[in-house]
């Protein structure tokens, strides 16, 4: 994303929005007939959070199989990481009534306001995004709709839009659908095997404690994957009542896909402004690029201020025109 653009769908989310919670309003004090709300909320949820996400991802991987997505796996990642950065759960109900020639537009509102937020990691994650700029087919969108109902029928929501980050963090929604679409003897070829939740949490236990845990300390992860490590990481200092906020993330991955995965995760667990993740070979330099990445990352957020600031520019400058505008008239018409 390199502009600042126009966010006339989330104006309209926020109008539907707005309508609904007048109509709850409006009906609070109307008898209710005795009938179940519908629920998209998967059972899953209830027990193992890291096998709901799995569970999520199987779903999600035959819906776009079966409605001939192709073989270009960063589109449903893109589409289910896109998902996770809302925290209202209602829009689900929004989302279901969108016709698949209106997602691109969505799509790229969602990532550019992301975009604003945290430049340094939308950057990282470009893979999963730069495709909705290449005017998908009809085909594409139709499975990229297919994505977007299996997600919310299975209870994405439940997992991603929690205000909470400490309950975002249960699980990695990622992770399963990234090795899931990865063809087997990809896998083989670059040694791509996740580590288990089960495990990473362990390893937090034992490397983490109270005493040894200092402000600015930084945790880094070398081949970070989709970020399991540093989920339980951030998992156990909360558990601990520390910040995660205070703490530095570092974290690379050879593999494109997988170090924008682990960015959008930066972001959905909340790691904090210390964080820098990037794709790289960890054996490739003396200090595993973390200095080019740190300066990759300061240019980044620079551009990002230089653009708001001349959009804000920009809309003073329209706004005095505008006042101008108006004291003529008066001016004119007396």
């Amino acid at each position: 994303m390199t502009a600042v653009t126009q966010y006339d769908l989330f104006g309209e989310v926020e109008q539907k929005l707005e309508e609904r919670a007048q109509q709850r309003a409006t009906q609070a004090a109307q008898p209710k007939p005795n009938r179940p709300r519908p629920s998209y909320r998967s059972p899953f949820i209830a027990g193992d959070p890291n096998r709901f996400a799995h569970e999520i991802a199987d779903n999600v991987i035959a819906a776009w199989y079966s409605h001939h997505g192709g073989s270009r796996m960063e589109i449903p990642i893109g589409t289910l990481a896109a998902l996770s950065f809302f925290r209202e759960p209602l829009i689900s109900d929004w989302l279901l009534t969108l016709e698949p020639k209106q997602l691109p537009a969505l799509l790229r509102e969602i990532w550019g306001v992301q975009w604003l937020h945290r430049p340094d990691l939308i950057e990282v994650a470009r893979p999963l995004h730069d495709w909705v700029e290449e005017e998908p087919d009809e085909q594409q969108l139709r499975a990229v709709q297919a994505v977007i109902h299996t997600s919310i029928y299975n209870g994405l929501f439940d997992l991603t839009a929690q205000e909470d980050a400490s309950a975002r963090s249960a699980a990695d929604v990622l992770g399963p659908l990234l090795t899931g679409l990865r063809h087997k003897t990809d896998k083989k070829w670059n040694g791509e095997y996740h580590t288990p939740a089960c495990v990473s949490d362990l390893m937090a236990r034992i490397v983490l404690d109270k005493q040894n845990c200092r402000p600015d300390m930084v945790i880094w992860e070398p081949a970070i994957g989709s970020g399991g490590m540093f989920r339980s990481a951030v998992e156990h200092l909360r558990e601990l009542g520390l910040n995660p906020h205070d703490f530095r993330w570092y974290g690379n991955d050879i593999d494109r896909l997988a170090a924008a995965c682990a960015a959008v995760n930066a972001i959905q667990w909340d790691l904090g402004p210390k964080t820098a993740i990037w794709c790289g070979n960890t054996l490739a330099s003396s200090d595993s690029g973390i200095t080019k990445a740190l300066e990759e990352r300061a240019a980044v957020i620079r551009h990002r201020n230089a653009v708001v600031e001349e959009a804000r520019f920009k809309h003073k400058a329209q706004r005095m025109l505008n006042a101008l505008d108006e004291l003529f008239e008066g001016t004119a018409a007396a």
